[in-house]
């Protein structure tokens, strides 16, 4: 057998033995129990989540569709859409509590922005439901620990969206590192190189009418509306605010570091963490950086992300590649991993792309190739609640991805300067600047509790 071809067979072995607690054959007892969902954040990828979930798994109800903003136009034609397939409507509501509190809810998707994540998750945990949470799950270090915290109290399934962690590919990609053919991994590097624009400060302006401001704020500060902030018919502009989000760093990037991390056997914390970067693209005011440059310590290798939005040559990619067979051109990826070992290196995509390795001259020895995770994750959420599993994404490494996304903001926000950590604690060491930033502030009523 071709060696590409054994490796091909190998790995998806691999996976499916990885995989096996996602993929198993249920039982048709398992898959009569009906189980009512709920949806809480009505933008495009929310509802495509549930679309998903309903789509991949047998005997799915949804009950409620919930969002601040009623004037969203796809909260219509789902409700139309789930009335043909179920016979009943779904009750919208603008209210996540009138969700959390309705017994026959047995589980939630939220994908609100992130400053909602944590908050969402750990309230619907509380009222005995189980949570797709999308990513970046946390705002903070802090917030990892609590939603940790709460999902071993009471209980639940957690699954974050991290939906790369359900790839065969992902985990055919770390058996052939671990088997040593790359001989041993020094240097990983992590791209999020993606076009963009020059921020331009928009006045504040009345909230919209159909729009619950204050409810979409939830925890963060009170500030007047501004269309920088929140679009009523798009997903609008929050991440160039350190309030709702992480910038470039916690959207696509978190999906490339989180793939980089199960690849490489998933270490814990890293040692320290160092960025360089900025506005230095357009020069924008806006809060997030345009790029950061990031040097992730771990010891025996070190991980770089190169994240931002200054480089419109560089392409994310298309359906051909996350749905096909076609491979991307590397050099010019814009989401793409590279893993220097001793003897050879691999490129590994995300979101369905696979892995190539290479040797002198470009040439290709191995590869698997991908299709997009998605329809694998929705499938792992069910079935981890119908058989009282762990999820792929469970929440001790989504909380470790996510910090990655933290350690650098910090760093970023603290001066630039490297920062270590004390891998235990998640603490700094001798920084009390940078240890302000691992808790956030949050508005009453939207708080998290000190103690669940």
């Amino acid at each position: 057998m071709h060696r590409r071809s054994f490796i091909h067979h190998m790995s998806l072995g691999a996976a499916g033995m990885a995989l096996q607690p996602s993929f198993p054959g249920t039982s048709k007892n398992a898959a009569a129990n009906k189980l009512v969902l709920s949806l809480i954040g009505c933008g495009g990828r929310g509802l495509d989540v549930l679309a998903g979930i309903v789509k991949e798994n047998e005997n799915m109800e949804v009950k409620y569709l919930c969002d601040v903003n009623e004037t969203l136009s796809g909260i219509k034609t789902a409700i139309d859409k789930y009335n043909t397939i179920q016979g009943y409507a779904p009750k919208f509501t603008g209210n996540m509590k009138q969700v959390f509190d309705d017994k026959d809810v047995d589980a939630v998707i939220i994908a609100t922005p992130e400053h909602w994540h944590a908050l969402a998750a750990i309230w619907a945990l509380q009222a005995g439901k189980h949570v797709y949470v999308e990513k970046n799950p946390t705002l903070s270090i802090w917030e990892g620990q609590q939603m940790i915290a709460a999902t071993k109290k009471y209980k639940k399934v957690l699954q974050i969206g991290f939906q790369n962690r359900s790839a065969p590919y992902a985990f055919s990609a770390r058996e052939y590192i671990k088997s040593g053919k790359l001989g041993k991994v020094l240097h990983v590097k992590c791209y999020n190189m993606l076009p963009g624009g020059k921020w331009i400060a928009k006045p504040d302006t009345d909230v919209p009418k159909g729009l619950n401001w204050d409810a979409w704020l939830g925890p963060a500060r009170k500030v007047p509306y501004n269309p920088n902030r929140h679009s009523m018919t798009g997903r609008g502009g929050w991440l160039d605010f350190w309030d709702y989000g992480g910038g470039a760093l916690s959207d696509d990037a978190s999906h490339v570091m989180d793939l980089a991390r199960l690849a490489m056997g998933d270490p814990g914390h890293p040692k320290s963490v160092y960025c360089t970067g900025g506005n230095v693209g357009f020069q924008s005011q806006k809060e997030t950086p345009e790029f950061l440059n990031i040097t992730y310590d771990y010891g025996d290798f070190d991980m770089t992300c190169e994240s931002g939005s200054c480089t419109p040559y560089m392409t994310k990619e298309g359906s051909d590649v996350r749905f096909g067979t076609k491979w991307p051109y590397w050099p010019q990826n814009s989401t793409r991993i590279e893993i220097y070992g001793t003897e050879r290196l691999m490129y590994l995509g995300r979101h369905g792309v696979g892995w190539q390795v290479m040797e002198v001259d470009g040439k290709i020895v191995d590869m698997d190739k991908g299709y997009f995770p998605d329809k694998f994750h929705q499938k792992n959420f069910i079935d981890s609640i119908r058989l009282q599993q762990e999820p792929n994404g469970d929440v001790t490494q989504g909380h470790l991805s996510a910090s990655l996304v933290h350690l650098a903001d910090i760093c970023y926000r603290t001066g630039k300067k490297q920062l270590f950590l004390d891998r235990q604690t998640e603490k700094f060491i001798n920084n009390e600047a940078a240890n302000k930033f691992l808790k956030g502030n949050y508005r009453a009523p939207y708080i998290i509790p000190e103690k669940l």
